[in-house]
């Protein structure tokens, strides 16, 4: 049951707050997140290059190697969940920005160590392991990121623009994507294969250095959240709910999320080397196609937000799955077609990407809605972690190990299909008014 009173939890955020104060939470909520996708897209966009240098074992092929890399890739991403769980508890108790600012310092500094490491071929097996726990390290900070940042928005938003406050989430979750692919694009144009392959490809984790100096600069000007201020005054006796319905709730969440995640690394992240793998396409060509289809993903991902706060979240974000259910194969096939020209494929990924946005913009108020103030940053943060630990991280070496076993290039498509199957029910779940209640306020059955 809620507390009486606890309305009164979103007043500060209404009444009081200046626009100079949501501003900067918006700022320093969305740096992070910037940072933490410009690397996993860095990575993966390297991923064919990373797996020569680290991963490519002697007697082994190179698509062992690839799957190699795509394991290291998710094994980070099965961290994520500890790192949501440790730092999700630590943000509901002493508070989102101080929690936020020490992710951050340590998310920037694994980043930057992977340029440092020695290739196999200078140190032997230490190479990849030393990857490989950089990666861990990387995805248990990133895992105390999201929750905390959708918390840190959605608890400064007015009431009615929640959507958008958290599409801004997503919007930099796409600049981090589109950074990534841009800076690997200009260098593969400005290097020679040879210098990429042998230094070229550690400039992009040393970028990360100075951009965590500006977001560490941000989030030292931001104000603690007024929903977490005004909870921790609450008496501590009083809970909203039982870890069992937390719990189902998480769950909940995943479902709902299934789709976003699945979709999101197979047409935004490792679709550039499903083109270079199996369908043979140039380096520079199936970077371009990814840049185009992040291009897709931002520029829907606001509108949606916004159209959200107005028409509700279940309406957007389920028909944006039932996009994802109908299109998925028909759009792969024209990308698999000889006949199909750069135009058409640029078009095909274009629209891909923008169906993802299409969940992206409402997703992170979404979430926020399902749980209360004193569980967010954990509730949250965890549902999406454990998503993206499951449909995202594995992405990669689920749909690379099902092409190698089946021979079937259609395997990214059903991929997706599956999982839109999933996310279309628990998402007709959601209510219908979750957009127009207080952040706090426990949704009407």
């Amino acid at each position: 049951m809620r507390q009486k009173g606890s309305p009164a939890l979103t007043v500060p955020a209404d009444n009081l707050l200046s626009s100079a104060s949501r501003k900067r939470a918006l700022l320093a909520g969305s740096v992070g997140n910037f940072i933490e996708w410009y690397e996993f897209a860095v990575y993966g966009f390297l991923a064919t290059v990373i797996a020569q240098n680290f991963f490519r074992l002697e007697g082994e092929s190179a698509l062992t190697g690839l799957l190699l890399t795509y394991a290291s890739f998710a094994i980070a991403f099965f961290f994520r969940p500890l790192g949501a769980i440790i730092f999700g508890r630590m943000g509901d108790r002493i508070g989102r920005k101080p929690t936020l600012i020490f992710v951050l310092i340590m998310m920037t500094l694994a980043t930057a160590a992977i340029g440092l490491v020695p290739t196999y071929a200078q140190s032997g097996i230490l190479a990849p392991l030393i990857v490989t726990g950089l990666r861990i390290l990387q995805g248990l900070f990133a895992g105390g990121e999201y929750g905390g940042a959708v918390s840190l928005m959605t608890e400064f938003a007015p009431r009615g623009k929640r959507g958008l406050y958290g599409a801004w989430q997503s919007f930099t979750v796409a600049l981090g994507l589109l950074a990534g692919a841009g800076i690997v694009a200009l260098l593969s144009v400005l290097l020679t294969p040879e210098q990429m392959l042998s230094w070229g490809w550690r400039i992009p984790f040393f970028v990360a250095l100075p951009l965590g100096v500006l977001a560490l600069w941000l989030r030292m000007q931001m104000e603690e959240t007024p929903a977490f201020i005004q909870q921790q005054a609450q008496p501590v006796a009083k809970v909203d709910a039982s870890l069992g319905d937390t719990l189902k709730t998480i769950l909940l969440g995943i479902c709902r999320l299934m789709v976003w995640s699945a979709a999101g690394y197979t047409w935004l992240v490792i679709m550039p080397t499903y083109l270079q793998a199996s369908l043979h396409t140039g380096f520079n060509q199936a970077l371009l196609i990814a840049v185009i289809s992040n291009l897709g993903f931002a520029a829907t991902i606001i509108p949606a937000g916004m159209l959200s706060d107005r028409i509700g979240r279940r309406t957007v974000m389920v028909s944006a799955a039932v996009l994802l259910l109908v299109l998925s194969l028909p759009l792969l096939n024209v990308l698999q077609s000889e006949s199909s020209g750069l135009l058409l494929k640029a078009l095909v990924v274009f629209v891909a990407g923008g169906v993802v946005g299409l969940l992206a913009g409402p997703g992170p108020a979404m979430l926020a809605e399902m749980f209360p103030t004193r569980v967010r940053y954990t509730g949250l943060g965890l549902a999406y972690s454990l998503s993206n630990a499951v449909f995202s991280g594995c992405a990669g070496l689920i749909i690379t190990g099902l092409i190698k076993e089946t021979g079937n290039p259609d395997i990214p498509a059903w991929y997706v299909m599956a999982t839109a199957l999933v996310s279309i029910m628990a998402l007709m779940t959601l209510n219908k008014d979750d957009h127009l209640r207080l952040l706090d306020e426990p949704p009407a059955h």
